[in-house]
């Protein structure tokens, strides 16, 4: 059958059907589409426009315009500054919840903008790199703008929108954004050196971008029939899986099969998933589900984190007031991974900021935000070990934690923490 031929306009054509008040989704990661970001920046006669959008790599022209208003679920290097200078605002939301938050018209979506790929003979593009909240968006907008790129992978699973479903395409031929992963250094490899041992053959992992996920993929490659339910993965993972380490053989749910829900790296990687049934994309509220991931048994999750305190409270989107990042998946795999069967929940991070500042406090900073409640918290690793915390009492977690913490802090954390009474022990100890 003959590919489907389409009738394009220009990026600027597409985006006069933008009207003044809407609200606008714009595809995330990798997937931004940058002809019409840029085009839907140039319109100067719009007002009170709207933007929402996850992680985008990319410029957001969008973002310094005051007929613009940008409230993103995750705050990245090319928000930052708009929200620092409160040009922009923060929705702080469990990325499961963001597809439902739109289909329920919560969050109505008036213009989806997308990166697709050229239609099929059937008439069905797919959203390649990045699925996550994006088909949401397109299903329940008004109206999708698609920017359409023979360079996209075309991915499988949740992926696909039929020509039917999209409202103007505008033709782009540049490659697809890459993204390389941070080197790895002797502390994320000696944080990995504790967590490693942990994964057991036939285990599901989780892991995202950084030099502590690659660090631990690296030590991966001893074990066999590992499988992967992530929210995203990068060049690391491929070189498990063609390695033989990941075969996704033993997964208890969706076995044979990567499930993700975005990509980020670079074209190796795009090579490696396009038109690959092998790796199966989902959407966000399907795969970033804690009662889906649940029914991986042992299910490694591994996350991040920016400070955390000796009860285990942990921020992950904060600096003080300012918003970082996002919340992300990470309490969806936390919870997720605590209820599978053999699962291993970790927040996994250096004992020390870049700045040489002790990550594990006594008390959290001003205004920072509490993503991964002491509740839900099982596991924290550093580059000095790895302790557990579920079932701890607050004193059993502030000595297991000073444990682990750099050893310069250590007498810091114990003397504060005893002011505060947060060290305890039974008094025939």
């Amino acid at each position: 059958m003959t590919p489907v031929s389409l009738p394009t306009v220009s990026a600027a054509e597409a985006v006069k059907r933008v009207s003044s008040g809407n609200r606008v989704y714009i595809g995330s990661n990798c997937g931004q589409p940058p002809l019409l970001s840029k085009a839907l920046g140039d319109r100067h006669d719009l007002e009170r426009v709207e933007i929402v959008h996850l992680l985008t790599v990319g410029p957001a022209p969008y973002c310094d315009k005051p007929n613009f208003w940008h409230k993103g679920f995750f705050i990245a290097g090319n928000t930052r500054p708009a929200y620092r200078n409160r040009t922009c605002d923060y929705i702080p939301i469990f990325l499961s919840e963001i597809g439902p938050l739109m289909r329920s018209r919560n969050l109505p979506i008036d213009v989806a903008m997308v990166s697709v790929t050229p239609p099929d003979a059937h008439g069905f593009c797919s959203l390649g790199v990045s699925v996550d909240i994006g088909l949401a968006a397109c299903e329940s907008a008004q109206m999708v703008l698609a920017e359409v790129n023979p360079n996209m992978p075309r991915t499988h699973g949740d992926a696909f929108l039929h020509i039917d479903q999209i409202s103007a395409f505008v033709n782009n031929d540049s490659p697809v954004p890459e993204y390389g992963n941070t080197p790895t250094d002797d502390i994320s490899r000696a944080i990995a050196s504790h967590i490693a041992p942990h994964v057991e053959d036939g285990a599901t992992i989780q892991t995202g971008i950084g030099s502590i996920p690659t660090a631990v993929l690296e030590r991966l490659t001893e074990k066999n029939d590992l499988g992967v339910h992530t929210e995203m993965f990068s060049d690391g993972m491929v070189d498990l899986v063609r390695r033989g380490n990941v075969t996704c053989k033993r997964k208890s749910y969706i076995p044979g099969h990567v499930v993700c829900t975005f990509v980020i790296g670079t074209q190796a990687l795009y090579d490696e998933i396009n038109d690959n049934p092998f790796y199966q994309f989902r959407q966000s509220e399907h795969a970033n589900d804690p009662f889906i991931i649940a029914q991986n048994d042992n299910m490694v999750a591994i996350n991040g984190a920016i400070e955390v305190d000796l009860t285990g409270q942990v921020v992950a989107d904060s600096i003080g007031y300012g918003i970082y990042s996002g919340i992300g998946g990470q309490v969806d795999f936390i919870r997720g991974a605590s209820r599978s069967k053999g699962g291993l929940p970790i927040i996994a991070m250096p004992s020390l900021t870049s700045k040489g500042e002790s990550k594990i406090v006594t008390t959290l900073k001003p205004g920072a935000g509490v993503v991964t409640s002491r509740g839900d918290v099982r596991y924290v690793a550093t580059e000095y070990g790895i302790v557990g915390l579920h079932g701890k009492s607050i004193g059993e977690r502030a000595e297991a934690l000073v444990s682990i913490a750099h050893p310069s802090m250590r007498a810091k954390l114990e003397a504060e923490a005893r002011e505060l009474g947060l060290w305890r022990h039974p008094r025939w100890m």
